[in-house]
């Protein structure tokens, strides 16, 4: 399964709100596809019916490394995208590689998932709910905001447009996962040749209450940062996702502050089986702890 921008976006803001308020929202889930306003520069409409299309895409599988960081605790893992679902095993905790003993431990807990097929079909289909939800934010982003093209900016893989995006007050969320999105504006930067998203960063302008303030609240001040590059043979992949947003559930508030950075891809052969992968990253020696691209 893919992890473009798409993904991240939802990733987030499953965050955010627990998925039970997220299901419970299911019966007002809008099943056409909106219509962007007029105004949607093309190039915009194009770029996310790009990611739309490639967040489907499962024909270029990787081999990749994330180092997750929060101030809490920081953890490297190596990660295969399989036809059964993404397969990890964890590598390093604070960038220093895993003792003998740990090491074991997760070679042991990667045989348990050879094993017992099953938990890992409660992966995939883990995977498969998030792409849904993914599906939903994409199709609304054209429609959602109202965009204004700031120019042609110059980054390290070319040109790009650089576009502001304000929430469209004539948009209707339809379910809570889209529901932040309301507060949510920032910069855009496409890609001119390819027509992809390269940058997304988003600030709450203003809270964000669910259930009328009473389920939770996204606190104003919040902010995203989502980087994306093609990585190789086509294939595009999030390379950077720095977030920091408070937000409330009930009577308990919860400060989310975290970096993920994705380096080190490599193609695996489309229809690759878990097994396989697993086999794979027995066989393979650690990588250097510290990650980099």
């Amino acid at each position: 399964m893919q992890a473009t921008i798409g993904l991240i976006c939802v990733r987030t803001f499953l965050n955010l709100i627990p998925v039970s308020l997220a299901m419970a929202s299911a019966a007002a889930l809008c099943q056409n596809t909106p219509v962007p306003p007029a105004q949607t520069p093309a190039l915009v409409q194009s770029a996310f019916a790009n990611e739309l299309k490639a967040a489907q895409d499962t024909t270029h599988p990787m081999r990749y490394r994330m180092r997750k960081s929060s101030p809490r605790l920081t953890t490297t893992k190596e990660l295969i995208e399989t036809e059964d679902g993404t397969v990890a095993m964890l590598v390093a905790v604070d960038d220093k590689p895993l003792t003998p003993a740990d090491a074991e431990k997760e070679q042991d807990r990667l045989q348990t998932l050879l094993n017992d097929p099953s938990k890992q079909r409660h992966r995939k289909q883990s995977e498969a709910d998030d792409m849904e939800r993914a599906l939903k934010v994409l199709r609304v982003m054209p429609t959602a905001f109202l965009y204004a093209d700031a120019g042609p900016v110059t980054t390290g893989a070319g040109t790009a447009e650089k576009f502001t995006f304000v929430p469209n007050p004539n948009f209707d969320p339809p379910d809570l996962e889209t529901h932040a999105l309301t507060a949510l504006s920032g910069e855009l930067l496409i890609d001119t040749a390819q027509a992809r998203v390269v940058r997304l960063e988003g600030h709450l302008q203003q809270d964000v209450d669910f259930g009328w303030g009473i389920l939770g609240r996204l606190s104003k001040g919040g902010w995203i940062i989502i980087d994306q590059a093609q990585v190789g043979e086509g294939a595009w992949r999030v390379v950077k996702f720095q977030m920091q947003m408070t937000g409330r559930l009930l009577i308990r508030t919860r400060t989310f502050e975290t970096t993920e950075e994705q380096s080190h891809f490599s193609s695996v052969p489309a229809g690759l089986g878990y097994q396989q992968a697993i086999s794979m990253l027995h066989n393979a020696s650690p990588p250097n702890a510290a990650g980099g691209r």
